[in-house]
């Protein structure tokens, strides 16, 4: 067999990382990835080098610290953000912070004479997520693409070195794709020799050498994830060493648990437990170093939410894991944890340098104890969410469970925005937006709601607030009301995303937020405002979409947000667009549903956020 061709990706710290390295095995193309700090000597036999983004400044105190020989290798390389920062820097140009802030999609003017540029009008849509910018060029640098005013791409064609202040690798940069091609076949000639299911047969040996002939837990949602770990087990293993579990903690979708487990069954897990413990969850307090928190029905807060239900879900696990006779701190745990989660958890195994987005349930600290023992099986570690679609496809289960959307870890337990009425927005903040609205030419009446969704700007995590505007579907102008959702997360600091009211021309009086837990109740509304949701709108192209119950109204208690998602790695994307993605028609019947079917809910929203500056998950 040929050599297989391969470049290295270095780590600033980027949320990205791992969708360069998604975007490079696209091209069949096997990349490994490092810390920036790495030694020049372990990349000297790599094709390529690609440097990725990252939540520090090069100019800062903090600035990392990297091999200058690297530099001195004369093999192709990228840099990207920080990355580019970093190469203008080293070769003794100067950047600075506050030239331009730019944080979602711009428009940008490439040079096509650029190698990078090949094959590509002059005229580009990116990604931009930065603070900082190139003030000074570097010696023997030219600039080959613009942001009015700011450089956006620098490249020295002597030394085939290129730096871009976009991000080619997401899907909001429209030609990310030829960019990256263009990278990886033209600039550092590769063939593209690197196969999935060559890697999938290394994830079955790699299973079989780890596991051997002991017992195996696999915790299975339902969801393509666990259903992959599952059959890549009973491939590698004897079936009746692997033991499924399948905890409904009480946040899940309407009737999904009995789906979950008759779906389960016939992958041909052979012991398989679906345990049922709501009440254990909606109840139990927990310790979390030397700290209690909860129990559920008091908390509000996101991240304990987070951490609460992950450190129940594993009580519950140990509990049935003695039932079965197995030794819960010998044996081995299989889940189907990708690499995207882990980078948002700020896992050190995965990022020396990431900034932790939000806690992810199957990466609580009793799971990376496991994990240091050597009892974590995470069959799909190294894919994203397309690549295990695709691994599920050509292990041959189901497409209902191959293309079933994402659900998260603490299910509704996290779109139920939770409220204790400590926030407050400032007159100072309320005359910003007022200004920018202004400015910007918004011809929709908006306000600031006191209450804050988790979003991810310049590669680390924000907490802001959330804007409504007002105005109905029949007042819906699309391609302005998502521009001013792009917009205002870039003007103002205390924003990070924006929703729209659809069954509303005008607020009708003053917005008031009320207390709201996650009570049976409240889930339970939840549940069936979110199923008819999915039934209207849950068909392609869209690749998730669900509701999320707010705690606000004018009259009455309650609203509901529509978040529409489309993406090919859930690590960027947008929502779906009215009247071209999914039907207006749709639209106005799910409105009507939700307003006949429940008294209690005032506004019906759609987030028209896209990722970034907003994740897909409100909290």
């Amino acid at each position: 067999m040929s050599e297989i061709d391969s470049i290295a990706i270095l780590d600033c710290g980027g949320q990205y990382t791992k969708v360069i390295d998604r975007k490079v095995r696209e091209n069949s193309v096997k990349s490994n990835i490092y810390p920036l700090y790495v030694d020049a000597e372990k990349l000297k036999d790599y094709k390529g080098i690609i440097f990725s983004g990252g939540p520090e400044s090069v100019w800062s105190d903090t600035s990392l610290s990297y091999d200058r020989k690297i530099f001195s290798l004369g093999i192709p390389m990228l840099g990207i953000c920080y990355g580019m920062h970093l190469i203008n820097t080293h070769f003794g140009g100067h950047v600075k912070p506050g030239v331009k802030n730019e944080y979602g999609e711009t428009d940008i003017q490439i040079d096509p004479a650029c190698p990078l540029f090949s094959d590509l009008n002059p005229s580009q849509t990116v990604l931009m997520s930065h603070g900082d910018s190139v003030q000074i060029l570097a010696n023997d640098f030219l600039s080959c693409a613009m942001s009015g005013s700011v450089v956006a791409a620098l490249w020295n064609k002597e030394l085939d070195i290129y730096g871009v202040q976009f991000h080619p690798e997401v899907d909001l940069t429209v030609h990310g794709k030829i960019i990256m091609q263009n990278f990886l076949k033209k600039v550092c000639r590769l063939s593209g020799n690197y196969m999935l299911e060559d890697r999938i047969q290394t994830a079955i040996k790699k299973i079989k050498e780890k596991v051997g002939e002991k017992k195996i837990l696999v915790l299975v949602s339902g969801g393509v994830d666990s259903a992959v770990s599952a059959v890549l087990l009973i491939k590698a293993l004897d079936p009746g060493n692997v033991y499924g579990i399948h905890i409904d903690h009480g946040f899940m979708r309407k009737n999904e648990s009995d789906i979950i487990c008759k779906s389960l069954t016939s992958l041909g897990l052979k012991n398989l437990d679906c345990v049922n413990a709501e009440e254990f969850f909606f109840t139990t307090p927990v310790e979390i170093e030397g700290k209690t928190l909860g129990p559920l029905k008091n908390v509000t807060d996101p991240e304990e939410k987070r951490n609460i239900i992950g450190h129940l879900f594993i009580e519950v696990l140990k509990k049935e894991t003695e039932k079965l006779g197995l030794d819960f701190n010998t044996t081995f745990i299989a889940q189907g944890t990708l690499r995207p989660d882990l980078i948002e958890s700020g896992n050190p195994d995965v990022s020396s340098y990431a900034h932790k987005i939000k806690t992810h349930h199957n990466d609580v600290e009793i799971i990376r104890r496991a994990r240091e023992k050597g009892l974590i099986v995470e069959t799909n570690w190294d894919w994203h969410k397309d690549e295990v679609r695709e691994v599920a496809r050509r292990l041959g289960i189901d497409e209902l469970i191959a293309s079933r959307q994402p659900f998260p870890g603490p299910g509704l337990g996290i779109r139920l925005i939770c409220n204790d009425g400590r926030e407050i927005v400032t007159e100072k903040q309320k005359s910003e937006f007022k200004n920018a609205l202004f400015k910007s030419g918004c011809r929709y009446q908006g306000t600031i709601v006191p209450l804050k969704t988790v979003g991810v700007q310049g590669d680390c995590r924000s907490y802001r607030y959330l804007a409504v505007f007002s105005g109905g579907l029949d007042n819906l102008e699309w391609d302005h009301l998502y521009k001013t959702g792009t917009s205002l997360p870039n003007t103002l600091s205390f924003i990070n995303r924006v929703a729209y009211i659809l069954n509303r021309k005008n607020f009708g009086g003053e917005i008031i937020c009320s207390p709201m837990y996650l009570t049976r109740r409240n889930v339970e509304l939840l549940k069936e405002v979110d199923y008819i949701v999915r039934k209207y709108l849950d068909r392609p192209p869209v690749n998730q979409v669900f509701a999320v119950l707010l705690p606000f109204g004018v009259k009455k208690r309650f609203s509901v947000a529509i978040r529409s998602f489309i993406t090919n790695d859930y690590m960027t994307g947008r929502p779906a667009i009215p009247g071209k993605d999914i039907m207006i028609r749709s639209m106005k019947d799910l409105v009507m549903e939700i307003e006949d079917a429940f008294d209690e809910i005032e506004f019906v929203m759609y987030d028209v956020t896209s990722k970034p500056p907003a994740t897909v998950e409100w909290e």
